[in-house]
């Protein structure tokens, strides 16, 4: 069952990050199933936010975990790492002169709402992750999109986080 394969794939991240001291926060579907405390759609794969400087350490924890790096064609301010069946995706986030944080790309900058990383932790089903604010995850799932499938993922997503806002 892959949301089984998934959430085994988190808690051992989890592990292996925060055992390095590593911060990194879920964001996206399943960021959603945690505050839910339920999983309340199919999920394509496991987003996390981590701090670019980080990054060299943490592709070295994966590699010797078994990841292998799976970029994708363009991706720009993040990158995909695949073990089995599951995939995960890695922002990047890094902070500016003012301590604002925001996701590095090659023209500019991905934003992050203020107060998106704090120190909020979930768990489902066993497992233990921490997670960007409730906030930040509903600013998120408000973005227009125009492919009908994400969008329609975010409006679902936003009705299951409308009981908690």
């Amino acid at each position: 069952m892959r949301e089984t394969e998934q959430l085994a794939a988190l808690a051992r991240i989890h592990e292996l990050l925060e055992g390095q001291g590593i911060d990194y926060w879920l964001f996206g579907g399943w960021a959603v199933d945690f505050r839910a405390g339920a999983v309340t759609r199919a999920h394509d794969d496991l987003d996390l936010a981590v701090w670019q400087t980080d990054h060299e350490r943490i592709a070295e924890l994966l590699a010797a975990d078994g990841w292998k790096h799976a970029p994708e064609a363009g991706e720009d301010g993040y990158t995909g790492y695949e073990r089995g069946s599951v995939r995960i995706e890695l922002a990047f986030l890094a902070r500016d002169e003012t301590g604002r944080v925001y996701t590095p790309l090659r023209q500019g900058r991905g934003a992050w709402p203020d107060e998106a990383f704090k120190d909020d932790v979930a768990d489902l089903l066993g497992v233990r992750t921490r997670l960007i604010s409730l906030g930040a995850l509903v600013a998120e799932k408000s973005e227009a999109h125009d492919d009908p499938i994400v969008a329609a993922k975010d409006r679902a997503d936003l009705s299951t986080l409308s009981r908690f806002i």
